[in-house]
């Protein structure tokens, strides 16, 4: 996948754990684990801003692009 998830990053940064993030966003911690370890194929918007207002950040802080090796190529 293009979409690279630094929840883990942005959090260690903060001095958070999951627990406490789970605590001021209203998500579970299975849910929050998933979304750190990239298991997930969509997060809500609602989620994405809770999350970004509990940590002092922007959204791409949390989310990475990089072009996968074979986009482009025709094959």
């Amino acid at each position: 996948m293009a979409i690279i998830l630094r929840l883990d990053r942005v959090m260690a940064d903060r001095k958070m754990s999951l627990k406490e993030l789970s605590e001021k966003v209203g998500v579970s911690n299975v849910n929050l684990s998933k979304i750190k370890t990239g298991k997930i194929s969509a997060i809500r918007f609602s989620t994405l801003n809770a999350i970004c207002e509990a940590l002092d950040c922007q959204p791409g802080d949390i989310m990475e692009f990089k072009r996968d090796a074979c986009d482009g190529i025709i094959m």
